[in-house]
Formats: C-alpha cells, sequence, structure tokens
C-alpha cells in the first residue's frame, strides 16, 4: 500500500492505495466523487477526464500515487463558489448538451480544458479538440453549440421539442 495525498476540488485528502490504483478509482470509491464516469477503462472514451495541476486527463490512464501533490479538479469541483452551475455546465443544459448525460462529465471538463487554452475556439477547433471524447446519443451538434456559447459566441439557440 502507498499513502497519498493531493487536493482535490479545493480540500486535501489522502488515502492509502495499491499501487495499481488508478485515479478514477481512488477518485471513486475512496472519495465517493462519482460524477467521474468510466466507460471503456482504455482511454478510449473520455467520461474520466478530470483535471490535473490544471491540465485535462484521462483519469483511468493515471495512477492515483502519480497523483501525489497535485491539485486534481473533478466535475463537482465545477460548480460556481454559490454552488449554481458554471458558465460551461450552464451553456450545457441551455443548448441540450447532453442527452443521457454520460458522457458529460468528461465533455464539461474537456470543454473547460479547452477554453482556458483558447476562449474563442472556431466550431472545427471545438470539435478536433473533443477527438478523445465519446457521446453516443448527441450527434455532438448540441455540444459544440454549448461550448461556443460558454466562449460568449453567437450561437443559434436550441429549437424547443
Amino acid at each position: 500500500m502507498t499513502s497519498v495525498s493531493m487536493t482535490v476540488n479545493g480540500k486535501t485528502v489522502s488515502g492509502e492505495v495499491e499501487g495499481r490504483t488508478l485515479l478514477s478509482d481512488f477518485l471513486r470509491g475512496d472519495l465517493g466523487l462519482t460524477g467521474t464516469h468510466v466507460g471503456c477503462d482504455t482511454s478510449q472514451c473520455g467520461a474520466c477526464v478530470v483535471h490535473v495541476n490544471g491540465a485535462p486527463v484521462k483519469s483511468c490512464t493515471m495512477f492515483a500515487a502519480e497523483a501525489e501533490g497535485a491539485e486534481v479538479r473533478t466535475i463537482e469541483g465545477m460548480a460556481n463558489a454559490d454552488g449554481s452551475l458554471s458558465t460551461i455546465q450552464q451553456a450545457f443544459q441551455d443548448y441540450h448538451g447532453l442527452q443521457c448525460g454520460f458522457c458529460t462529465p468528461g465533455m464539461v471538463m474537456s470543454a473547460a480544458a479547452l477554453l482556458a487554452e483558447n476562449p474563442k475556439p472556431s466550431e472545427a477547433e471545438i470539435r478536433d479538440y473533443l477527438e478523445g471524447n465519446i457521446c453516443r446519443c448527441t450527434g455532438y451538434h448540441n455540444i459544440v453549440k454549448a461550448i461556443m456559447a460558454a466562449s460568449g459566441q453567437d450561437v443559434a439557440p436550441v429549437a424547443a421539442e
């Protein structure tokens, strides 16, 4: 067993993990942060994306011990300080950027990383950046609209159903 300590969503946490414990398993199992979804265990789907020291990471590809001393942010840490949805989360809601919701945490985390790097991405840049995130429900159109809206760009409203 190995002792790990890191800051997750602004709080210092620690635990004992086996060397093979994935960061996704530590977050979900040890810390109860189940918003980080695991869809494939092979880094294909992107549902498990978190930020480690500000960079997007597929948490199913990183051992918990590798995050020793790191700043980790999960989907649970994306809300505003008052508990309201962040701009990106609100845009996903407003532009129907989700259906079943399974990929949504990873999409939101990837979108946040993209907007930190490129505050006004084009549609093509968004689609390229999300290449490592799979959504089986939406066709990505409304996800792209949501990210563009979160960046402050004009986006056609989504038709009411």
